[in-house]
């Protein structure tokens, strides 16, 4: 019940506006209908994802672009050494990626115990971004902009270069080395063999949910 109230309150916040009776007559039915898509698209993955995560994330897509096809969520309330990131084929109800992702070197060891939208902190932000172009990162090779969507939460992204890129400190034989994933100046950086599949996934329009 929790959940549904929180998904309630999230896309009552984010799709209806404007006029107070129209939207106490459409908010009920509109999002009792994005309750129900999202607990269908949920079902077959719940083994693997967390429900908030997805939830919350779904709600996010509904406001930013309900056209997208998939969705990518870093679930940060995990440890880097666990598989935490997820691509997820919204029509076809499944994950089409799950693997490892770093989070910023200042924002904790295993555990991401805080964020920040500074520039120079070293830290992961939160929340929802809008993935953009692909380019040719002379450090990282081919990479995904990202354009932060919440103000004062991650809106500072493109200032601060944080973008989604493949990087030799996220891998398992890594992992198994140093108890951890590798670490980032606050991008959610993949293994250069996933980078390359998430390039294949996610195109400009595709929604990024950092999960804390």
């Amino acid at each position: 019940m929790l959940f549904i109230i929180q998904l309630f309150v999230y896309v009552q916040s984010f799709l209806f506006g404007g006029d107070d009776s129209v939207a106490l007559i459409t908010e009920p039915v509109k999002v009792s209908i994005i309750r129900s898509e999202a607990e269908l698209i949920y079902e077959p993955i719940s083994d693997c994802l967390d429900r908030e995560a997805f939830m919350t994330a779904y709600a996010g897509v509904q406001r930013w672009n309900p056209c997208a096809e998939r969705i990518a969520i870093a679930d940060f309330s995990k440890p880097s050494d666990q598989q935490r990131f997820y691509i997820i084929d919204l029509a076809n109800k499944e994950i089409v990626l799950q693997t490892w992702v770093a989070h910023g070197k200042n924002s904790g060891e295993n555990y991401v115990t805080q964020f920040s939208n500074k520039m120079s902190s070293h830290m992961s932000s939160k929340g929802f971004f809008m993935i953009e172009e692909s380019f040719e990162s002379p450090k990282h090779g081919t990479s995904l902009a990202l354009d932060g969507l919440e103000k004062g939460i991650n809106d500072k992204a493109r200032e601060r270069e944080i973008i989604m890129h493949g990087a030799e400190y996220v891998s398992e034989q890594f992992i198994e080395e140093n108890g951890r994933c590798g670490r980032s100046y606050g991008c959610p950086a993949l293994s250069k063999e996933d980078m390359q599949k998430a390039l294949q996934l996610l195109k400009p329009g595709s929604i990024l949910y950092i999960h804390s």
